[in-house]
């Protein structure tokens, strides 16, 4: 019974978070690409970067001081509202690409001799111990998501100043993330047929693996 009532939780978790991520994509795309635009379209420009930055202050050794910088930042955002609707579009594209530049950087400094790629670094949390064969094939996946998030980087630039503001719009906002996903099913089907006798965890499984990985004090 227990362990239904957390599966339960779990599932609404997820529906939650995909009814928050879609709707924000249904209501970003909208507005961006609406001649009248207002607060809100200053709000959900910016909303992506402020909930990172949100995160990353809670969890900072020197949270109260973090918050109260952010809370400032805020501030100051809101008073040049107008400014950021005037110019939502760039916003848009600055937090896009730097986003996906963190990302790229974040998997591609792994890959320089001495360091462990990062993908290998996730695989010892679920397998604890990899074999020589499994660190090399860590390394080539390590390798395909940096190629990817500076692929999307690329990609979205050259639409924004090539393409019709809602193709970009679209390719932002409902393109990406199942891309994402495909690259996680993609990188799990290699898998599975380049490792055979590899255990495969379930992905939710390993997620949360990874997640208190990361939260574990060093």
């Amino acid at each position: 019974m227990r362990d239904r009532t957390q599966t339960t939780i779990r599932v609404l978790r997820w529906l939650g978070i995909a009814a928050v991520l879609i709707g924000y994509s249904l209501l970003a795309h909208h507005t961006y690409d609406s001649p009248h635009r207002g607060s809100l379209s200053a709000l959900l420009a910016v909303a992506p970067a402020l909930l990172i930055a949100l995160v990353l202050a809670w969890r900072s050794p020197q949270r109260v001081v973090m918050l109260g910088v952010l809370v400032l930042v805020m501030l100051a955002a809101w008073t040049r509202r107008s400014a950021l609707a005037q110019h939502a579009d760039i916003v848009y594209w600055v937090q896009y690409v730097a986003i996906q530049l963190v990302l790229f950087i974040t998997f591609a400094r792994t890959l320089v001799a001495g360091k462990q790629p990062l993908v290998a670094r996730f695989a010892e949390v679920v397998h604890l111990r990899l074999t020589p064969r499994q660190e090399a094939y860590t390394r080539k996946v390590t390798i395909a998501w940096a190629v990817f998030f500076a692929a999307m980087a690329i990609a979205a630039t050259l639409l924004f100043f090539l393409a019709p503001r809602s193709v970009w719009s679209f390719f932002a906002h409902f393109v990406t993330l199942p891309l994402v996903v495909l690259m996680f099913i993609a990188e799990y089907w290699v898998r599975r047929r380049a490792l055979p006798d590899m255990q495969h965890q379930h992905i939710l499984v390993a997620v949360r693996l990874f997640r208190n990985a990361a939260t574990r004090p060093r």
